[in-house]
C-alpha cells in the first residue's frame, strides 16, 4: 500500500517547487513589466488591431507612427496575421448635449469623459451618431483621435486592409472591474471555507481546504504570470471566471477525500489517524483521477481546437484543474495530519516517539 501520508514531506516540497517561481513573478508584478500581463479590461485604454494591405509592415513601425504622434503604445503580431495595438485611452469624449427638437437614442454605451467612463460597454471610434461603436467594431473609425491615427498609418505604411476590432476601457470601469474580480475570489473562497467547516464540524478542515485553495490560486496565477513574462499570455476578464471554476472543482475534489476520511474514522476508532487518512485517500484516488482526466479530455479538445477567444481561459482551467486534483490529495489531507498531530500532542492525546531512558546499573 503506497504511503502518502508517509512521504508528505515530498509532496510540500513539490509544492514549493511549484508555488515559488510563480508568486515570485507576482510580487514583481506591481514594480516592472516582469509578471502578469493584463489586458485592457482591468488597465484602461485603447486595443486596436488591423491589418495593412502590405504584409511586410512591422509592429516597430507601427509603434513608431503612434511615437510621432505622441502616443506611447505598444504592438504585437497576432497569429491571424493581424497588428494589435494597445496605448492610452483615446476616442473617448462627452456625449452630446440633446438639443432642441431632438430625440437621443438612450443607447447604454454612450461615452464619458476620460476621467470616468459610464459604461463598461467600450466607447471605440465615436461616429457623428450620439452612440459610440459597439466592441468589436470592424469599420475604421472616421471621427477624433483614431480617426488621425488612421490618416497617419496609411500615410506612412500604406492603406490599412481590415480591422478586426476597436474597443476602449476608461480607468474608472477598469478599476471597478478588478475590485470586483478581487472581491468574488475572496468571498468565494471564505463561503466555500464556511460551509466545510460547518458541514464537518471542524475548523481544522476548513481552514486546511482554504490553503489548499491559496496553494492552487497561487499555482494558476503564477503560471500566467511566467507565461505573461515569456509569452505574452493576458490576464483578461474571463481569467475571473477561470478561477471560480477552478476553486470549486478543488474544494469538490477535497471534500470527497474529507468525507471519506470521516466515515472510515467513525468505522476504524483507535487507529491512528494518519493511517486513516492514507488508508480514505487510496479509496478516493481512482475516483479522482478519473474523474479529472475525463474534464481534462473535454478541455484539450477546446483548447486545441476551440480558437484563440478562448485558448487562455481554457489554458487557466487546465492548469488549475490538475493542480487542483493534486493539491486535494497530495495537500489538503497531509495538512490536516499535520495539524491533528500538532493538536493531539499539544493536548497530551499522542506519546512521544522517543524511547525511554534507561539507567545504568552502578556496579
Amino acid at each position: 500500500m503506497f504511503d502518502v501520508i508517509g512521504k508528505r514531506r515530498i509532496f510540500y516540497a513539490f509544492s514549493l517547487a511549484l508555488t515559488i517561481p510563480g508568486l515570485v513573478f507576482i510580487l514583481l508584478t506591481p514594480f516592472t513589466n516582469i509578471g502578469l500581463q493584463f489586458t485592457i479590461d482591468y488597465t484602461g485604454g485603447t486595443r486596436w488591431e488591423i491589418k495593412f494591405a502590405d504584409p511586410a509592415v512591422t509592429p516597430d513601425q507601427v509603434k513608431a507612427v503612434f511615437a510621432a504622434n505622441d502616443l506611447e503604445a505598444t504592438a504585437v503580431r497576432t497569429s491571424t496575421g493581424f497588428i494589435e495595438i494597445k496605448t492610452e485611452g483615446v476616442g473617448l469624449r462627452p456625449a452630446p448635449a440633446p438639443t432642441a427638437g431632438a430625440s437621443i437614442s438612450p443607447a447604454p454605451s454612450t461615452s464619458a469623459s476620460p476621467g470616468a467612463s459610464a459604461s463598461p460597454a467600450a466607447a471605440a471610434s465615436p461616429s457623428p451618431s450620439p452612440s459610440a461603436a459597439p466592441v468589436g467594431n470592424t469599420e475604421l473609425p472616421t471621427d477624433g483621435k483614431l480617426a488621425e491615427m488612421v490618416a497617419a498609418l496609411e500615410a506612412k505604411l500604406g492603406p490599412i486592409e481590415s480591422q478586426a476590432s476597436l474597443t476602449t476601457i476608461g480607468p474608472v470601469v477598469s478599476s471597478d472591474l478588478a475590485s470586483q474580480a478581487l472581491l468574488l475570489i475572496v468571498v468565494g473562497s471564505l463561503g466555500i471555507v464556511a460551509w466545510i467547516t460547518y458541514r464537518f464540524r471542524d475548523v481544522k478542515f476548513g481552514m486546511t481546504a482554504l490553503v489548499s485553495l491559496l496553494h492552487d490560486v497561487i499555482v494558476v496565477v503564477g503560471a500566467f504570470a511566467i507565461f505573461g513574462t515569456f509569452f505574452g499570455v493576458e490576464v483578461d476578464a474571463l481569467f475571473v471566471t477561470a478561477m471560480l471554476t477552478v476553486i470549486g472543482f478543488s474544494v469538490h475534489d477535497t471534500i470527497v477525500v474529507y468525507d471519506r476520511i470521516r466515515e472510515n474514522k467513525a468505522r476504524h476508532l483507535g487507529e491512528p489517524f494518519a493511517a486513516i487518512v492514507n488508508h480514505s485517500i487510496l479509496q478516493t484516488f481512482a475516483r479522482s483521477v478519473t474523474t479529472s482526466l475525463t474534464v481534462l479530455i473535454t478541455l484539450l479538445s477546446l483548447f486545441l481546437f476551440g480558437g484563440a477567444a478562448i485558448s487562455d481561459f481554457i489554458l487557466a482551467l487546465l492548469i488549475g484543474i490538475i493542480i487542483g486534483t493534486y493539491s486535494s490529495i497530495f495537500v489538503a489531507s497531509p495538512l490536516l495530519v499535520d495539524w491533528q498531530i500538532y493538536d493531539d500532542r499539544r493536548h497530551g492525546r499522542l506519546a512521544t516517539n522517543r524511547a525511554p531512558r534507561t539507567r545504568r546499573a552502578v556496579s
